[in-house]
């Protein structure tokens, strides 16, 4: 895709889609609660989300080699409408489970298909630049949403922000079918060369076949050495081993944070809320800023450290005071280091993987990396079943700093090949 042409288009889908996300998350709960479920169909229900998530991401990336950027999003952004909209009509549990599943599905599809749009719309030099547009238009959904939805909750029915959520779906849908057609590969590894008409070929000497070579492998050949040697292999073991920590890290935060702010810190639920709206303020503005810096620095995966590294620092403020000013900044300062990991992690995975099974390999580590959402959180359950909260954040902690001590290893092989 043309991406100048499309970023803007495309930043639209991503702020439309999470700020539906972030509208349903927390008025969820409240709305299934009035069919009056048991703690074990509620569960479940939840739990068919992630599961959704995790078998996503792979479909996902066939569907965008197959089909291509517009027709794989609107795909994606339709399923996540039918869901939505089948939540505010739905009277069964068996139902609501298996809307739960295909928006689970569609969430991962969307993320997969839209950073396998940017690595492959990009390269090198701004890469880290249209995914920081990304992870900052999502971050305007992540503020906006809640606001929205609590809004409508005091004032109508919990159905009809379902009922909005999907018009923003189908909203974003338009956005998509503005968007200019696929002028290179649908990360197929295949570029079209126009046909030669007789004796051209003939005509063409070896300089300039060469040179049309390099033109429609362009992508390829930036990733060589300089000295012709193959590019540095693709370590997807490690891509998925830090991605999937990164995620288990995000899902103890964002499930038991708010617990942790209520009965340990002694806050009220709005000052935990709101703590949510600064993270998402700061990564709105500090994305576009640290994908410009991932670009032109070219040491993605240090950037990546250090967004995991500011990721620590968010909780081991709160987990050393209860003051909300200083809690705040905290989680400003997390906003900045989820923008640093997300924006450079990305667009490293572009840089160093073939056109050809780029959206595949992004799909599997999207995927896998889902597992360690559902994984965590019971991990930390039983931690808080059987020592604290805190306990939590320590284990909390723990992934954070192997997500950083992966990378860093990750980042000391490629620049030994690099040399």
């Amino acid at each position: 895709m043309e991406m100048r042409r499309n970023l803007p288009l495309l930043m639209s889908v991503c702020f439309l889609s999470q700020m539906g996300g972030f509208m349903i998350l927390p008025l969820f709960p409240l709305y299934i609660d009035q069919f009056g479920l048991s703690g074990w169909e509620m569960g479940l229900i939840f739990g068919m989300f992630y599961l959704g998530k995790v078998a996503g991401g792979i479909p996902a990336s066939a569907l965008y080699r197959l089909a291509g950027a517009k027709m794989s999003l609107a795909l994606m952004l339709l399923m996540l409408a039918i869901c939505t909209a089948g939540f505010a009509i739905a009277t069964t549990s068996m139902l609501l489970g298996v809307l739960r599943l295909m928006q689970g599905i569609a969430s991962t599809g969307l993320t997969v298909i839209v950073r396998s749009i940017i690595s492959d719309g990009g390269n090198r030099d701004n890469r880290g630049l249209y995914n920081g547009y990304i992870s900052s238009s999502e971050g305007g959904g992540m503020i906006l949403g809640p606001v929205i939805s609590g809004w409508l909750a005091l004032h109508v029915p919990l159905s009809v922000p379902f009922w909005l959520v999907a018009c923003c779906c189908l909203i974003a849908m338009v956005a998509v079918m503005a968007m200019q057609n696929e002028v290179e590969h649908k990360s197929s590894g295949i570029i079209p060369i126009p046909e030669m008409k007789d004796g051209e070929a003939l005509a063409s000497t070896p300089a300039d076949q060469a040179f049309r070579q390099e033109e429609t492998a362009q992508e390829r050949t930036s990733m060589n050495k300089k000295s012709g040697t193959d590019p540095i292999p693709v370590p997807l073991t490690g891509y998925i081993t830090v991605h999937v920590l990164e995620m288990s890290a995000y899902a103890v935060f964002l499930t038991y944070f708010a617990l942790y702010a209520t009965q340990i810190m002694q806050w009220d639920a709005f000052s935990a809320s709101l703590a949510f709206t600064v993270a998402g303020i700061s990564t709105l503005s500090a994305a576009p800023f640290v994908g410009i810096l991932s670009d032109r620095l070219g040491d993605r995966l240090l950037l990546c450290m250090l967004g995991m590294f500011l990721i620590g620092v968010e909780v081991v403020v709160f987990l050393s005071t209860s003051a909300h000013l200083w809690v705040y900044i905290g989680m400003f300062i997390g906003g900045i280091g989820g923008a640093c990991y997300m924006d450079s992690f990305f667009a490293h995975i572009g840089d160093h993987t073939p056109a050809a099974n780029r959206s595949a390999i992004i799909g599997k580590i999207v995927s896998s990396a889902e597992i360690g959402s559902m994984v965590s959180p019971l991990i930390a359950a039983l931690l808080m079943e059987t020592s604290s909260l805190y306990a939590v954040f320590i284990f909390n902690l723990l992934l954070i700093a192997a997500a950083i001590a992966v990378q860093a290893i990750m980042r000391s092989r490629y620049r030994m090949k690099e040399r």
